[in-house]
């Protein structure tokens, strides 16, 4: 169990902004050493930037496309000697894309399924045998999100990747309880972030229908400023991985439609209308 985070590395994914960026600075104020991962340099260096004026050398930061293996073994490398080991690991890196099913693209789908779950996968076969290995207490923090405990139209790929994570979340769980690496699985709710502005960050090659581009600018109005702040997700992150605690939830409504779909299933009812997403 990782109860003292004083003098301990961590590394986030998609740390330069939303809840990867919460859960640095949360990190930080805690007197952890903190390596920033991002696609995106500009944002990522005027993170570290800001970070390391008040954080020093326990801030640093590394471009990285969590889709590419090689990438996810760079960061891995980087962090390592810079730092000299890692304790937490926060795969937060992520897409939500949105349109209606039948209107989706093959390249959206690899795409989306390339970096919400790859993106996962590779880093949990990249940092977590190196941090069984070092035998010390460590702490692997999976993001998936309420999506993937429910369903809700126009958001069937983004639901079919965060279902994944929470599977690979809880079988990565059961396997590692022999170690000392422990594993949450954070299912946020509605939070304040940009997760829906994917054509900031969708590579050239993907494809995408005139009506799924029209549902995607809609859902970020309607939803963007809805959620409560990264901050707040940020303190439960702190206080699972203290505690050993898999679940991780932001509203008490996720643990009620999960329980709802189980009743469903239980009783052999058909699907019933979910809640709203982050």
């Amino acid at each position: 169990m990782l109860e003292d985070l004083e003098g301990r590395v961590a590394v986030v994914t998609g740390a330069a902004s939303g809840i990867g960026l919460a859960m640095v600075e949360a990190f930080l104020a805690e007197g952890m050493s903190v390596a920033l991962s991002d696609l995106d340099p500009t944002r990522l260096d005027a993170q570290v930037e800001r970070l390391s004026a008040v954080a020093g050398d326990r801030v640093s930061g590394v471009v990285c496309d969590v889709a590419d293996p090689d990438a996810v073994a760079a960061l891995a490398d980087a962090a390592w000697d810079r730092h000299g080991a890692v304790h937490l690991l926060c795969n937060n890196a992520g897409v939500g894309p949105a349109g209606p099913m039948l209107a989706t693209t093959p390249s959206e789908w690899r795409w989306t399924v390339e970096v919400n779950l790859l993106g996962v996968a590779h880093c949990v076969t990249t940092f977590v045998p190196l941090m069984v290995e070092s035998g010390e207490p460590a702490h692997v923090v999976n993001v998936a999100s309420q999506a993937g405990l429910m369903t809700t139209p126009f958001l069937g790929m983004y639901a079919a990747t965060k279902h994944a994570v929470v599977g690979l979340s809880e079988a990565l769980y059961r396997e590692l309880e022999p170690t000392a690496v422990g594993v949450s699985c954070l299912c946020p709710e509605l939070v304040s972030t940009g997760i829906f502005d994917v054509a900031r960050v969708r590579p050239d090659w993907v494809e995408v229908d005139d009506h799924s581009a029209e549902t995607q600018g809609l859902l970020g109005e309607i939803l963007g400023d809805r959620g409560i702040g990264t901050d707040v997700v940020a303190e439960r992150v702190v206080e699972a991985v203290r505690s050993d605690r898999f679940w991780v939830f932001t509203h008490e409504v996720t643990p009620e439609v999960a329980a709802r779909r189980f009743a469903d299933i239980a009783a052999g009812r058909n699907p019933e209308p979910g809640g709203t997403l982050d």
